[in-house]
């Protein structure tokens, strides 16, 4: 049986006999126990979707010309609470989420570049798998070019923490990182367990002065 199915009935069965007992028993005035009842096990009884069909459903939401901006916005903080999961987050790429939320990086509107910075950051943090996608898809070069060019503070702001999070503990991406960073932020090799280091660097990505306008 399902787990939370069995965890349902076992609720069930509890609360049954509890709602068998003397009317007299409450009469104290005390609250009754609370349930351990989950949206797992609710979903479990009467169905609905999955959280992938949610991350699907959000994306198709995100490149969509019939939803607005602000629905957008809605379904993208949904998309990263998702992600915040690391089995979700090792769904993007089964799934097919890795390109359309890499596309995103290059949205014509700030909040939606922001959006996607901030979902990928969240999705590779502490996430071997999550941060070699992103050595394979080629969006390190993408995410430096936010972090200092962009116009906007906040989606160079977000940019900076993707990249945190991606170079942290895994050697390869910090590799990749090193090779597209402006002059004067590296040289030679960083070690990707040196957190000193790595947030000296952020630092002073946060601090590059954006594009003149």
């Amino acid at each position: 049986m399902d787990p939370n199915m069995n965890n349902l009935l076992k609720w069930g069965i509890q609360n049954s006999s509890n709602a068998q007992q003397s009317p007299d028993s409450n009469n104290d005035g005390s609250q009754a126990p609370r349930t351990n009842v989950t949206p797992q096990m609710l979903n479990a009884l009467f169905g609905g979707p999955s959280e992938a069909d949610l991350m699907k459903a959000a994306m198709e939401a995100l490149h969509s010309d019939e939803v607005d901006l602000e629905n957008k916005l809605v379904a993208f903080d949904n998309f990263e609470q998702l992600v915040e999961s690391i089995d979700n987050a090792n769904n993007l790429e089964p799934l097919g989420l890795w390109t359309p939320l890499v596309e995103l990086l290059k949205h014509k509107e700030p909040d939606m570049r922001r959006m996607a910075a901030w979902c990928i950051g969240t999705a590779v943090q502490n996430n071997e798998k999550a941060q070699d996608k992103l050595i394979v898809m080629n969006t390190m070069p993408i995410l430096v070019s936010l972090s200092t060019e962009d116009p906007d503070k906040a989606v160079r702001k977000k940019a900076v923490y993707a990249l945190s999070s991606a170079v942290r503990n895994y050697q390869p991406a910090m590799n990749e990182f090193v090779k597209h960073l402006p002059d004067g932020y590296a040289s030679g090799k960083v070690d990707a367990g040196d957190m000193d280091t790595i947030d000296a660097i952020m630092d002073k990505l946060r601090a590059h002065p954006g594009p003149s306008s």
